[in-house]
């Protein structure tokens, strides 16, 4: 079974940086798609940036020109670089994948804290 392993979370200051890493391992097929959302407390998920096979990326206005997705296709693994931190980035983010069938793999979150 395909396991999405993401780290990197944690508490940081307003204007700081983190980085997420997420890792997927037992994926038979090629990801075609590597994604974050998050979702805050009282909130729906929303996307907050993915990439495709060809490096196109899609970002949340809310985040762009702070945040940058990047992935290592040889390691299977993402990459959400997250700059400028704003207390309202505070929220739980997942990972997905997409593979070539169109299936989707979720990763189980990492908590995202920014304080004021």
């Amino acid at each position: 079974q395909v396991q999405l392993v993401e780290s990197g979370g944690g508490l940081v200051q307003a204007g700081g940086s983190l980085r997420l890493s997420c890792a997927a391992s037992r994926i038979s097929f090629s990801i075609t798609t590597t994604g974050w959302y998050r979702q805050a407390p009282g909130k729906e998920r929303e996307l907050v940036a993915r990439i495709g096979t060809g490096g196109t990326t899609n970002y949340a206005d809310s985040v762009k020109g702070r945040f940058a997705i990047s992935r290592d296709n040889a390691k299977n693994t993402a990459y959400l670089q997250m700059n400028s931190l704003r207390p309202e980035d505070t929220a739980v983010y997942y990972c997905y994948v997409k593979d070539i069938l169109g299936l989707e793999y979720w990763g189980q979150g990492t908590q995202v804290t920014v304080s004021s």
